[in-house]
């Protein structure tokens, strides 16, 4: 998938490419989480469609739950869905930066290699 060390930089078309398909990538993973999130506050936690989807985006984003839940099964889907939701971003980052950092470490290795 990425070059090795030996190898030369990839185009910038190649890694432009790599970059939409992490974006890609990422945004389908994103809408999955949410849509999970968003169907187990509605139907667990009873709350409409946008309060669901805003409860799941917020976790999603780290920033906490808006709505209070009163029930049991909707708190324990809660509970499963912020470690998730912290699993998923850190995980989704991580893809969006990869082709950057990897890009980054090549030309270095690349340039300490003419060095010597």
């Amino acid at each position: 998938m990425f070059e090795k060390k030996h190898e030369p930089l990839a185009p910038r078309k190649k890694y432009y490419r790599r970059i939409l398909r992490n974006v890609l990538f990422v945004l389908i993973f994103l809408c999955i989480s949410l849509f999970i999130g968003t169907a187990g506050y509605h139907w667990l936690g009873g709350l409409h469609w946008v309060d669901s989807f805003l409860n799941a985006s917020m976790i999603l984003a780290g920033m906490g739950p808006v709505d209070t839940l009163t029930n049991d099964n909707a708190k324990l889907f809660a509970s499963f869905y912020a470690i998730f939701s912290g699993v998923a971003f850190l995980s989704m980052v991580a893809v969006l930066i990869a082709p950057v950092f990897h890009r980054f470490m090549h030309r270095f290795h690349l340039q300490e290699d003419d060095n010597k």
